[in-house]
């Protein structure tokens, strides 16, 4: 266990370790189109919890831990509001950071909810998946997918929401300890069977 060091040995540390590495954050954070005020409330919940150590003798890249730490400040976000933005999760996932801290627990959740949601994505009926994955993943405009596609408008909105809405459901049911993946692409054959679409 670290030695607690004095307030202003970790101010100094942070002056000098993590303030430089700001402007690089908040340029990444903003690179998965996340809003100006979201990025200054996960930085400053970053910083929140760098402040609380004890000590920070035993991080030995300020750069990975500032990014670690937004990172998992930015993962409990998307928990909380129980929306899930496909592409900051993807984005998540590919950046390389190295995590110096003690926060391995914190990395295999994330894992596990990524894969999760993407076998949510997979279990989904073709059309809709297939609609899904253009507009939440590759950010396409619902125009522009009603026309590579060939159908209104109207049917890229209604396949783009009842996509949200069934994995909305599967880490609702996940949550419980129900079925995952495996429950929601059964209740998609019942939903398209009932809906005759």
């Amino acid at each position: 266990m670290p030695i607690s060091q004095s307030r202003s040995e970790i101010v100094a540390w942070v002056g000098s370790h993590i303030v430089p590495h700001e402007a690089r954050l908040r340029l990444w954070l903003k690179g998965m189109r996340i809003s100006d005020d979201e990025v200054n409330d996960i930085i400053q919940d970053a910083y929140v919890r760098i402040a609380r150590l004890q000590s920070v003798a035993h991080i030995s890249d300020g750069k990975s831990y500032f990014f670690q730490t937004a990172k998992s400040v930015l993962i409990q976000k998307i928990r909380r509001s129980r929306i899930v933005p496909i592409g900051q999760l993807t984005e998540i996932d590919a950046a390389n950071l190295s995590d110096t801290g003690p926060s391995a627990e914190r990395r295999l959740s994330a894992r596990q909810e990524l894969d999760n949601v993407r076998a949510l994505i997979a279990s989904l009926p073709d059309r809709c998946r297939t609609i899904f994955e253009m507009r939440r993943i590759q950010g396409l405009s619902q125009k522009e997918i009603a026309k590579r596609l060939g159908v209104t408008e109207n049917v890229v909105e209604m396949q783009a929401v009842r996509g949200l809405k069934l994995i909305l459901k599967g880490l609702e049911i996940n949550d419980k300890g129900g079925g995952g993946a495996t429950t929601v692409k059964a209740e998609t054959r019942f939903e398209v069977k009932t809906n005759g679409k």
